[in-house]
This record gives structure tokens, sequence and C-alpha cells, in this order.
């Protein structure tokens, strides 16, 4: 089996550094395309593509993550051709924690050598980028409204101190500031509100449960709408995520659908994986592709 491991040979911190050591040990296994620029990760997966390399991986978190399934789809039949595995060395790792990989290199590179895999579907999202209309496939969730304002608003240097604390500091930044609403509509249902978010998967945010009914492998896209974004919505969220009542006492409106639209009349961001990659509207739509997945 020919495995290419992309990662980013700058990257800071403790986990980063016991990474490459770790690399030394399985050199002999895979081949290894550092990264050399923001976005470049993108490319170096179409070219393992091209190469022929069974087993694309993915280091790092879930940015990393969605360049890297983003390059695969790029060469024509990439989803079919190579499958994608993924070292989590990111602050959240959503999609690592969603498909309950190993955090461990020891034990995420012999899952990774068995080679079991898992068909699972490649949502997709068409949104303004720089005056124009980009597209962009994603892997685990979406989001517009509070959480990408948050984004905007994250002060890295801080999050290379602290981690996953930073969105925290950034996120209670952004209820501080007033929300547009944001229109969400399945085709059939439509909602306002100043915080939506849509998953492939289960989880958000690490593993908080916000789409409880989500299933990798059921062609859908689940949506939870928040109305509004103050303290005592975001109080209440957090009660509906532990009690398991989240669009019931925390106060979420629901959907669910193939094709998600959502619009707003004033600027709203739009992340994928929890990177910015434009602004609304948007288009959220499950494509037909399938993405092979290596899981435990």
């Amino acid at each position: 089996m020919s495995i290419c491991v992309i990662f980013n040979p700058t990257a800071r911190g403790e986990k980063a550094s016991r990474f490459r050591q770790q690399l030394e040990k399985v050199a002999a296994q895979c081949s290894f395309k550092p990264t050399y620029a923001p976005g470049s990760a993108r490319m170096l997966a179409a070219e393992a593509v091209r190469q022929g390399f069974e087993t694309i991986v993915a280091a790092g978190g879930d940015g990393t993550v969605n360049e890297v399934v983003n390059g695969i789809g790029d060469e024509p039949q990439g989803f079919f051709k190579s499958r994608f595995a993924v070292l989590p060395l990111g602050t959240i790792n959503v999609f690592a924690k969603e498909l309950a990989l190993p955090l461990n290199f020891e034990q995420g590179w012999e899952l990774i050598r068995a080679g079991k895999e898992l068909s699972i579907d490649v949502p997709a999202a068409e949104f303004s980028a720089d005056g124009k209309t980009s597209s962009r496939y994603f892997a685990q969730m979406a989001g517009a409204g509070l959480d990408s304002r948050a984004i905007e608003l994250v002060d890295w240097d801080l999050k290379k101190k602290v981690g996953g604390l930073a969105y925290v500091v950034a996120g209670m930044k952004a209820i501080c500031q007033p929300m547009p609403d944001i229109s969400v509509t399945n085709g059939q249902e439509t909602f306002t509100g100043k915080l939506v978010l849509i998953g492939n998967g289960r989880y958000y945010g690490g593993r908080l449960n916000f789409f409880p009914k989500a299933d990798l492998q059921d062609g859908l896209l689940e949506v939870s709408i928040f109305p509004r974004a103050d303290l005592e919505a975001l109080a209440r969220c957090g009660i509906g995520l532990l009690t398991d009542t989240l669009h019931q006492f925390g106060g979420a409106k629901y959907l669910r659908g193939t094709s998600i639209s959502l619009q707003s009349a004033q600027p709203v961001a739009l992340h994928l994986e929890g990177e910015n990659v434009g602004h609304l509207p948007a288009k959220i739509y499950m494509s037909d592709q399938k993405l092979r997945v290596i899981v435990p």
C-alpha cells in the first residue's frame, strides 16, 4: 500500500515537534509532502492522486483536512482512486473525533496501515469570494454568523499559546457585536437566525453534539439555526447540549435536506471546517461524490 503524508514542517508547538520526530520512525513506509504555503496542501494532495498514491494522509487539523479533501476532489475520479486518512494534530480536530480516531501517533499509524475504510458523503458549498462564485468540498461542518465572525476575531498569536481557548475569547467579543439576520431554507421550510451551523457529522467545536441525527452516510445535511446570539441564548444552548434538548430548551431551529441556501442583506462570512472561505449568499449541498476514509 502506497501512503503519502501531507504535513506542515513549520508548525509550532509540542504536538507538531513530537510528530516530526515520529515521522522518522515510519519514513520507510511512506512518502512525505511538506506544505510550503497556505493552500499548498490542496495542490500537494492533487499531485499525490496523479502520482498514484493509494492513501493520502492529512497530518494536521481540520483546515488541513479540508485542503487535502479538496485536493483529492480536484483530480478526475480522485475520490475513487485514493483513500483519505487523518493524523490529528490540530487544536480541535472535529473530524477526527467524529471518526473516533486515536490521537496517539503509533495507534493512528497502525490504523492507517490496517486500511479499514468507510465511504462517506461529501458535501459542497458554493459561495461568494473575491467578487465571484467559488465552490469547495467539506467533510464535517460549515457555519455562518456568530461563529464565522468569531473566526474573524481570533487572535492567532493567542491561539498558539492557549489553543482552543482563543476561540472562546473571540466568541465573547463577537457576542458583544450586533449580528446580521441570516435566512436559511431547504426549499420547504425557512428560518431566520444569527448563527447557522450545518453538519455532515454530529460534532461541532470538538465533541459538542449539535447534530444528533447526523449520519455521514445518509445523504442529508443537518442544520441548527439559532434565532438569537446573546449571553442568555448561549447559556440556554449550553444547557441544551448538556441535556440533549438543543432544539427544545436550547431554542435552536432544525432543518435537514440535500440542499440548503443561506442569504443575508449584510456581509456575513462563511466557514468550512472552522476556516472562513468566503461570504454569503451560499448554497450548501450534498455532492454525488463519496470519500473513502480510513477508520478504526
